[in-house]
């Protein structure tokens, strides 16, 4: 690799060719603040926070954008830097909502932060604001443009999400983030993965919070209030407390939610490996007898409104397996409810999911097994960090306890769900078996890992080979359906997972500033902590789950029964574009 010498603040680095100035610094322990860069996703120099000094430039230069070369002297921190940082802040501040204490986002909008260490006069630029009105319309989020600082990052997330329902309209002093049109956002083809909420550095994008409901059914003592969590939680929810990047709370998180006067505590890994033998039963059922190839897993519902929406021509290749989140609910409000003499009616069912979507995929039809739907409530990652706060409850303090059994019990190819991979390496694990017709030793499914856009292999199981894709984030799926329509490729079996990198990446997670992103591998780290999970499970097979056994012997009867179809599985409807 070709290297640059430079100087910054005096300090000789030698760093990659082609880096910026950004970057550069990042090598001599120095940070220069951003608000509109996001690496690989926005790199536009528009906010001009990030300007610096570079000996011989006749003006400053945003270092986001600023290659380095040879024998360069750049200077972060000098008078005139500081000067024009502050004063852009102010300028930002006087068309800005600065409701801070009652913000969503309060301790943790970078906007804040950056004001707060440049000592800025937040009323030194006093006059018009640009109109806005709030947009509460869709079923996850909720946009007000009084927050917006139009760093344009929410609308770089969007368009790498392929959809790229939001831009820019008008100009000048009137320029507003928005849907073409001025559209509400329930206008118009939005798949609620909400990474424009992640992108965001303020509060001006957050999910539509719930936990006033939430916390109205605990308290009403007819209601028998049921949570359970999603795979990836467990090593992303300890980050709203200052935990370090891909530390496991499974423990402490389930001695929250009891503190937080939950009647049960489960775990929507059950769901996930209910999923596993679903949808390990319909792949081979529909190889062995001629059904529509490949088939392609359902349980990201981003992607699922995804494919109705501009792939409808794929709904036939979707599993009919509901989602984990949704199974779960399904068995609590039939078996469960069965068994403990509850009326379903009276079970408010809350999951903690890493995904905006999951807001979306309750209200849908087709997903209420009891009458009632499967689920009622989704919250998110940081909404249940909220509730954990709100509550007064000293998460780090907490001691580790275990979910209620037995919809807590669940294997490690359950938590592998969490990360992109992972729910073809759980179907792989029971699929194989079954085509093998004994308990394979190896388990580990290496190729589908990781995070890169796309993972294929072939595997010789059964006497076939079998030619599996996993991918993740929509643009690299659009280019894999292209592929497969146009006959480029031929698979057996797809997973799709809505979010970059899976649901360790999910629009609900806990949000990491730029300083972080731009320089840190949170998907990475969250990952691992995923698959650390999985190698430690006594049990990493979802049908050899004592937990799976006891449902299906007692309730569903086999898998792909006409009781588990009309429980787990669910249809699917094309939508149009508006």
């Amino acid at each position: 690799m070709d290297m640059v010498n430079i100087k910054i603040n005096g300090i000789e680095v030698s760093v990659p060719q082609g880096s910026t100035i950004l970057e550069a610094a990042r090598y001599a322990g120095i940070e220069i603040p951003t608000l509109c860069y996001l690496k690989k996703i926005n790199a536009i120099g528009a906010c001009r926070i990030c300007v610096v000094e570079v000996k011989g430039a006749r003006s400053l230069v945003a270092a986001c954008v600023y290659p380095v070369n040879e024998g360069m002297e750049v200077f972060t921190n000098t008078p005139a830097v500081r000067s024009s940082r502050k004063m852009t802040l102010e300028l930002i501040l006087s068309n800005h909502d600065k409701k801070c204490l009652s913000c969503v986002r309060s301790g943790s909008c970078e906007l804040q932060k950056l004001c707060n260490d440049y000592g800025v006069d937040e009323t030194k630029f006093e006059g018009a604001v640009t109109p806005s009105e709030i947009d509460d319309s869709a079923a996850h989020l909720v946009r007000n443009n009084k927050k917006c600082i139009l760093c344009r990052r929410c609308v770089a997330a969007c368009r790498e999400q392929y959809v790229s329902v939001i831009g820019a309209n008008a100009r000048g002093f009137d320029t507003n983030i928005g849907c073409s049109f001025e559209k509400k956002l329930a206008e118009v083809p939005c798949i609620s993965c909400g990474q424009c909420i992640v992108a965001c550095p303020t509060g001006a994008l957050t999910e539509k919070d719930q936990i006033d409901e939430v916390f109205a059914a605990i308290a009403d003592p007819k209601k028998y209030v049921v949570v359970h969590t999603a795979p990836s939680i467990r090593v992303t929810l300890g980050e709203s407390f200052g935990m370090p990047i891909g530390t496991n709370v499974e423990g402490k998180m389930v001695a929250a939610l009891r503190r937080l006067g939950f009647d049960k505590v489960f775990d929507t890994d059950f769901g996930a490996d209910l999923t596993i033998m679903e949808e390990a039963n319909e792949f081979l059922d529909r190889v062995k007898n001629g059904g529509t190839l490949p088939m392609i897993t359902s349980c990201s519902p981003g992607w699922v409104k995804f494919a109705e929406i501009y792939y409808p021509e794929f709904i036939p290749n979707l599993s009919t397996c509901k989602s984990p989140q949704q199974m779960e609910g399904a068995t609590i409000k039939t078996w469960y409810a069965q068994k403990n003499g509850i009326d379903p009616k009276d079970i408010v069912c809350v999951s903690i999911m890493p995904c905006t979507a999951k807001k979306f995929e309750v209200k849908r039809d087709d997903q209420s097994a009891a009458g009632v739907p499967d689920v009622d409530i989704a919250l998110t990652t940081r909404e249940l960090a909220r509730m954990i706060e709100r509550a007064g409850i000293n998460f780090q303090l907490l001691p580790d306890e275990k979910f209620d059994s037995i919809l807590g019990d669940s294997t490690g190819a359950g938590v592998i769900f969490g990360s992109s991979g992972g729910v073809m390496e759980a179907a792989l694990r029971t699929a194989a078996d079954v085509l093998e017709g004994k308990d394979l030793e190896n388990v580990d499914y290496h190729e589908v890992r990781g995070m890169d856009d796309v993972k294929e292999a072939t595997y010789h199981i059964g006497g076939m080979d079998v030619n599996v894709a996993v991918c993740s984030g929509l643009s690299n799926v659009a280019k894999l359906l292209d592929a497969v329509k146009a006959g480029e490729k031929n698979y057996h079996f797809i997973e799709i997972m809505c979010c970059p990198g899976g649901c360790i990446n999910g629009g609900g997670q806990p949000i990491q500033p730029a300083s972080v992103r731009n320089f840190v591998d949170v998907k990475g780290l969250r990952s691992k902590a995923i698959y650390e999970a999985d190698a430690n499970m006594p049990i990493r097979k979802s049908h050899q789950s004592p937990a799976i056994k006891v449902v299906y012997d007692e309730f569903f009867g086999e898998p792909g029964s006409h009781k588990a179809h009309e429980c787990l599985h669910t249809s699917y409807v094309a939508r149009e574009k508006y």
